[in-house]
């Protein structure tokens, strides 16, 4: 085995390169991962661009990492070598701050970042937590599989956490996160809305399985689902929080705004149907290991899947360029091989 690998690294903000390390041994409750596939993911930013605080340079970014384990460090009794796995944006808990202790370990204060607080996935190895791994059924393909532990989680866990079956459900935008609420949504056996900004996204929604379609460009999307009744939850994926707000009036009475898109503006609320309506705006993030192995293997049980594109490691840079510019349908993803 050779005692070096490639990885792409951010040298200084900005800045892609491609190096070679030395192979690293995984220390106590840690694997070496020889990675096969990557996602390419707009939180890539915090480290690409430095938005993340006290972020130490070099870094390798990427958290949406499907591999095998080709090596356990001391104490690793549930993993084993060769076993195919993926680990995502939370790379691991610290068990001790406040949060750990009553069981919301997916909102750590002191949590491991994958791709941001430790090296990630743009590299053909990478060290992982233990406790932070799902196994990969053998359904999912390794480059099908890395959105799923990131934006595939992030849609599932929002929509499991604040939806019923029967429910009407919303997901605005038909994106890299949308279009996998899409998918979830139906499969749940939610009334499910597709909203976009355009009618160019509308024959994609119906085939992905949203039963209806609003263009929020041609109409009120609040509305337009206020005429459906009203949206028990409408998870807002789409990164404006223009448009974010915008929906609150659409949500039917005690309704949820879930959000899982980081906007860059603020998101305006007002008072008069958040407060008659009894209406709430809620964050939701990614979620722990085994909830991402619960969105794995209901990918596999429902047959969700993202739409991907792939490109070769040597090619980040433009992969990244291209996530960030919107120029991809819907989720780019590293390859290896």
């Amino acid at each position: 085995m050779a005692n070096t690998y490639r990885a792409v690294e951010i040298s200084s903000p900005g800045v892609f390169s491609l190096v070679e390390r030395k192979l690293a041994v995984p220390g106590a409750g840690q694997v070496r991962i020889r990675v096969e596939a990557c996602g390419v993911c707009h939180s890539d930013a915090a480290t690409v661009e430095a938005q993340f605080p006290n972020l130490s340079y070099p870094r390798v970014p990427g958290h949406e990492v499907i591999g095998r384990i080709e090596d356990v460090g001391p104490g690793v009794t549930a993993w084993k070598i060769d076993q195919r796995v993926g680990v995502g944006f939370f790379g691991g808990e610290d068990g001790t701050c406040e949060a750990c202790r009553r069981g919301e370990t997916a909102y750590c204060e002191n949590a491991i970042m994958t791709g941001i607080t430790s090296d990630g996935g743009y590299a053909e190895t990478m060290i992982a937590e233990a406790r932070a791994l799902v196994l990969i059924p053998g359904a999912l393909k390794s480059e099908d599989a890395a959105p799923l532990v990131c934006a595939g989680v992030t849609t599932f866990n929002a929509l499991r956490h604040a939806a019923r079956a029967g429910d009407t459900v919303a997901v605005q935008g038909v994106g890299g996160l949308g279009h996998l609420g899409v998918q979830f949504a139906r499969k749940m056996g939610l009334r499910t809305v597709a909203i976009g900004g355009g009618p160019d996204k509308e024959h994609l929604a119906q085939k992905l399985g949203a039963h209806s379609y609003i263009d929020a460009k041609a109409e009120d999307a609040a509305a337009a689902l206020q005429k459906l009744g009203g949206a028990a939850v409408i998870l807002a994926t789409a990164p404006s929080g223009a448009a974010i707000g915008s929906l609150l009036p659409g949500l039917k009475t005690r309704g949820k705004l879930a959000v899982v898109g980081v906007s860059g503006d603020a998101i305006p609320v007002n008072g008069v149907p958040l407060i008659f309506g009894g209406r709430s705006v809620v964050g939701s993030l990614t979620g722990r290991a085994i909830e991402t192995q619960d969105t794995l293997d209901f990918s596999v049980l429902a047959d969700v899947r993202p739409m991907i594109e792939t490109l070769p490691l040597a090619r980040a840079e433009e992969a990244y360029k291209r996530m960030m510019d919107g120029n991809v349908r819907f989720r780019m993803v590293l390859t290896m091989n």
